[in-house]
């Protein structure tokens, strides 16, 4: 038997998606209700307490992230690609509120006065990912009524809260006491709905359980490509004076803000700035962070400066000059970004290598001579980065660029992953995954090593040649699931690696992508293939939790040691393609020379004497 290939898939979590997915080609909008059974039986490591009386506050707050807050007000969820399938269900969807959810990008707007909320999905992987989520805060919202219900506590609560919505200890302790939870769940509901919130929600839980219907339009194959074909158009309107499509591409998946920062440096021209408001506000307790910054370590200070800038940003108090002047520096510097409201809420941003300015990179990306920057500044070559997608979306997104693209140099995919033998924080560089969606194995050679990105990283760990395995979604996992893989040397869980690859295979290869096959992307890749992964849970050890450990500063450290090692290797190779594009050219030219019957330099000379 090949150990490369998982033995097993798990029979409850099969029920569940082939239940959900069964029940939602209906014509009529389902109960959420109706699949709480098979959703408690799949026994999710997230919601492992969904068949219980008992309240699942981890559950309730990862679910309540991911979807907005209008959710615990909403009757009927309608999911639909784009603005058209909404509107020929007679659904005028970009005339409601829009809203949002804290913890996932997704198009959102509500329906107040019908109590409808609709969301766009990309993919397939968008409806794994908002059912269990729903089903999951339903669950737990309806415990929150019956326990609140019999205890009748929500009239002293709003009694005793002050002027701010925060309550004394002794109604908290009431409170921990009717919900019989202890204090450290009591912490995350404080955390997840904070001041007058937690009253509000509470008193609203109270007063009425949920009983929400969905329902999804235009599911067909079909609505996913026109939704992605149209979110490129609009890229390529917003990139027309970078010719996004005639150029050669590195196609990166990321974040918003990464690689911008390193290229842009505008982050260390508001230091004082940015101190001085750590100082005064103190956001996320981090002036003390900034105390024990090393003098040593000039990276650690870019870091700290990356992620205090966005901050500093979001503050009323922000000098109104400072965006005007960021946005002058990346167009100083190449860099365009397109986000449009009217499609999927994937940004894009397009960095033109020969505008790069070596005076504002960051200090680890300061490794190139004066005839490397002249022959930089000659590149024809962009960067283009995406908003990492969810999923499915990955492969409809990468296909589409892929295809509309005149040539790819290099695909480099960062994002967050689950850790079975890591730490949160860590670093892991696969060179095997195995795909959920297509069932392949994927064997290919990552770029990256151990050494391209430890010496970036100041708190966590590197592990390379590891092996990875995209799920279908977060819910979508239990212990017995991660076990089969664990066993197998499974690591790395997360969920976009296998869809890339299924997109990259469709580049190189001139038929769709297989199934259920262990696929070889060794030998004929005729570019760059580098993941990384950086770890942002461990849903086997007790230690730390995506649950109970924010990625948000504690995150910055992988973040930026992934994308250094990621600009690095763009930029080597494009010296690299630079300077055999310069010996060949002389070659090819002196050859078409011959072939035309012109004199070369040798046969004049030769001629004249």
């Amino acid at each position: 038997m090949d150990r490369t290939m998982p033995i097993a898939h798990n029979e409850e979590i099969e029920l569940y998606l082939r239940t959900y997915y069964s029940l939602l080609r209906s014509s009529e909008p389902i109960r959420i209700r109706s699949l709480e059974e098979t959703h408690a039986a799949m026994n999710s490591t997230i919601h492992y307490q969904a068949d219980s009386d008992e309240l699942d506050v981890s559950a309730l707050v990862y679910s309540a992230l991911r979807v907005p807050e209008c959710l615990a007000s909403t009757s009927l969820m309608v999911m639909g690609q784009m603005e058209e399938v909404f509107q020929r269900a007679g659904y005028d969807v970009e005339s409601w509120q829009p809203v949002r959810a804290r913890a996932r990008r997704r198009k959102l707007f509500f329906d107040n006065q019908n109590h409808i909320l609709a969301a766009f999905v990309s993919s397939v992987t968008d409806i794994d990912d908002l059912i269990p989520c729903i089903v999951a805060f339903q669950i737990e919202w309806n415990k929150l009524h019956v326990k609140l219900m019999r205890s009748n506590i929500c009239q002293r609560l709003a009694k005793k809260a002050s002027a701010d919505g925060y309550l004394p200890m002794d109604m908290l302790e009431e409170l921990r006491l009717a919900l019989d939870v202890n204090s450290a769940d009591l912490t995350k509901l404080c955390q997840l709905w904070p001041g007058s919130l937690l009253v509000e929600n509470l008193r609203k839980a109270e007063n009425s359980g949920l009983d929400i219907r969905v329902t999804v339009l235009g599911s067909g194959l079909s609505d996913y490509r026109r939704s992605v074909q149209f979110w490129w158009q609009k890229v390529a309107e917003g990139a027309v004076s970078q010719q996004i499509t005639e150029r050669p591409l590195y196609f990166v998946s990321s974040n918003t803000h990464s690689l911008v920062n390193l290229v842009g440096g505008y982050a260390w021209d508001y230091a004082d700035e940015i101190a001085k408001f750590l100082r005064r506000e103190n956001p996320e307790g981090l002036w003390e962070e900034y105390q024990l910054l090393s003098d040593n370590d000039r990276s650690q200070y870019g870091n700290f400066y990356y992620y205090t800038l966005r901050l500093l940003q979001a503050h009323p108090l922000c000098p109104p000059d400072i965006a005007n002047q960021i946005q002058a520096r990346e167009r100083e510097v190449g860099i365009a970004r397109i986000s449009n409201p009217h499609c999927l809420d994937v940004e894009a941003q397009v960095l033109d290598v020969a505008r790069i300015n070596p005076a504002y990179l960051d200090p680890r990306l300061q490794i190139f001579d004066d005839e490397d920057w002249a022959l930089l500044r000659q590149s024809d070559a962009l960067i283009f980065n995406i908003d990492y997608p969810l999923g499915m979306a990955a492969y409809h997104l990468f296909s589409q660029v892929s295809t509309a693209t005149e040539r790819t140099l290099g695909v480099y995919i960062l994002g967050k992953a689950a850790t079975l033998n890591g730490r949160v924080g860590d670093v892991m560089i696969p060179n095997v995954v195995y795909d959920e969606h297509s069932r392949n194995s994927y064997l290919f050679r990552n770029c990256f090593t151990a050494q391209d990105v430890a010496p970036f990283l100041s708190f966590g760990t590197v592990f390379d040649n590891q092996k990875a395995v995209t799920v279908r979604g977060t819910f979508l996992q239990n212990r017995d699931f991660m076990h089969v893989f664990y066993e197998e040397g499974y690591t790395d869980i997360e969920m976009e690696a296998g869809p890339y690859l299924s997109g990259i295979y469709e580049d190189i290869y001139p038929r769709r992508y297989p199934t259920n096959e262990i696929v070889n992307l060794f030998i004929n890749a005729p570019y760059d293939i580098g993941l990384i992964h950086y770890a942002s849970d461990t849903p086997i050890s007790k230690r730390q939790t995506l649950l109970s450990k924010s990625m948000s500063y504690f995150g910055v450290d992988a973040t930026y040691a992934t994308s250094v090692a990621v600009l690095r290797r763009i930029l080597s190779q494009e010296v690299t393609r630079l300077k055999t594009e310069k010996k060949v050219l002389p070659i090819q030219s002196a050859m078409a020379a011959k072939q035309n019957g012109a004199q070369t330099p040798k046969k004049r000379a030769k001629a004249n004497a």
